[in-house]
């Protein structure tokens, strides 16, 4: 059997880990302010989106509300607003950046459906290319990511924020 080397998930495993709260992870990295330790591209009003930690493809990212909610519903119409739309501008420089033949784009909402972090609504974009999926998710339940999060994100925002 062949060993694929993941170094940079050890100070994931031997890290510490937060305490159990009322706040999810996704408010906790809402209020802070370290946007390039967590992986944040781009903020907007009632939302921000940043790059999945644990993507399921390179470019996995997803578009948070602030505010913690775990349904749709609990969501206002700005919000509802301002998810859809930066979910347009996310997936507009997913393909400016990373120019993929396709995307999936959806909520898993509540534990049965998948969510990874149900009580803190969140939106996924996982850009997709043809004969993206190989034998590593099959055979190893492993995924390749071929492009560091840092470098990547960096090349988001500056797609994102062409002024800045």
């Amino acid at each position: 059997m062949d060993s694929l080397h993941a170094p940079w998930r050890i100070s994931y495993i031997l890290g510490p880990k937060p305490p159990a709260s009322d706040v999810s992870l996704f408010a906790r990295i809402g209020q802070s302010n370290d946007d390039v330790a967590h992986h944040v591209i781009v903020r907007s009003r009632s939302c921000f989106a940043m790059l999945n930690t644990f993507p399921y493809n390179g470019g996995h990212l997803m578009v948070i509300p602030y505010r913690q909610v775990s349904d749709l519903p609990e969501l206002t119409e700005q919000e509802t607003a301002d998810l859809m739309a930066l979910t347009c501008r996310c997936q507009a420089a997913l393909r400016q950046v990373m120019k993929p033949d396709g995307f999936n784009i959806g909520l898993n909402l509540g534990k049965v459906a998948g969510a990874g972090i149900a009580e803190h609504l969140h939106l996924h974009i996982v850009p997709r290319w043809n004969g993206d999926t190989n034998f590593m998710p099959v055979l190893a339940s492993t995924t390749v990511v071929p492009q560091a999060l840092t470098e990547l994100a960096a090349q988001l925002r500056a797609a994102l924020n062409p002024n800045a």
